[in-house]
């Protein structure tokens, strides 16, 4: 019951702005995550961006309420993916990602360090995929990394086309507990494999 109820105040708190898209599907990816994890499902979690700290402010000896403020920073190298963790035993890494087009996915909204990324991943044997919202029809798909190099071997366009996610990729339906319920897919792809 805890668990239910913390994770209804986050929905409740989820604040939906224009400004913020993008952060959408992530808090939805999150409390999806927190769900598996409070159950003991699944660890998977948010991989944070590495960045090297250059100026810092140090709050003087004097002032206690004072905090350390990080004054520069900047990214230390490219990050890979947004998620990782394990599932069932099996390596779990993805991207997650929100495109306002109602007909296509733009290609350079996922960078090729993160491609190749997901092909070591695959290579190795581990599961990896993308989780892609479409926000004009508020529809989210899961599509499989080998469905993406294939489409990317064989198509020369800048964009995945919407109807090749309705072909290829899983629709992830929404629900309470978990908000986006993506393992249940995994399931179904780990007893076919």
């Amino acid at each position: 019951m805890k668990v239910q109820n913390e994770l209804q105040l986050l929905l409740n708190q989820k604040n939906i702005q224009y400004g913020n898209r993008g952060t959408n599907l992530e808090n939805d990816i999150n409390l999806s995550n927190k769900y598996y994890i409070d159950q003991k499902q699944a660890y998977i979690y948010k991989k944070p961006t590495p960045i090297k700290i250059s100026k810092v402010d140090y709050p003087s000896k004097h002032n206690k309420v004072s905090k350390v403020v990080i004054r520069e920073a900047y990214f230390e190298a490219p990050s890979t993916t947004d998620y990782n963790g394990i599932y069932k035993g099996k390596y779990i890494d993805f991207e997650a990602k929100e495109t306002q087009n109602k007909t296509v996915f733009p290609l350079e909204n996922i960078h090729k360090h993160q491609i190749e990324h997901l092909r070591n991943i695959t290579s190795c044997g581990g599961i990896g995929f993308l989780i892609v919202r479409f926000t004009a029809h508020q529809k989210n798909f899961l599509l499989l990394a080998e469905d993406l190099f294939s489409y990317l071997e064989t198509s020369s366009q800048k964009s995945i086309p919407l109807n090749y996610f309705e072909e290829k990729g899983y629709l992830i339906e929404e629900s309470y507990l978990p908000r986006l319920p993506y393992l249940k897919i995994i399931d179904k792809i780990m007893e076919v494999s």
